[in-house]
């Protein structure tokens, strides 16, 4: 029951880093530049959801 919760929480947290990458990338093909910063705080917010998810798994 445990490892289904946990497995659960990891396929969420996935599909939210997911979206978050697909919306960033919408955005992004619609210029031509793109600042290091934006890549940045793109690549922080997924790292930030698989982190929490890495973490909520082994205090499971």
């Amino acid at each position: 029951m445990v490892k289904d919760m946990t497995e659960a929480r990891e396929v969420a947290v996935i599909t939210e880093a997911l979206t978050v990458i697909d919306e960033a990338l919408a955005k992004m093909l619609n210029r031509e530049l793109v600042s290091t910063d934006e890549v940045a705080d793109l690549l922080l917010d997924v790292r930030l959801l698989l982190t929490a998810s890495a973490s909520s798994t082994t205090q499971a």
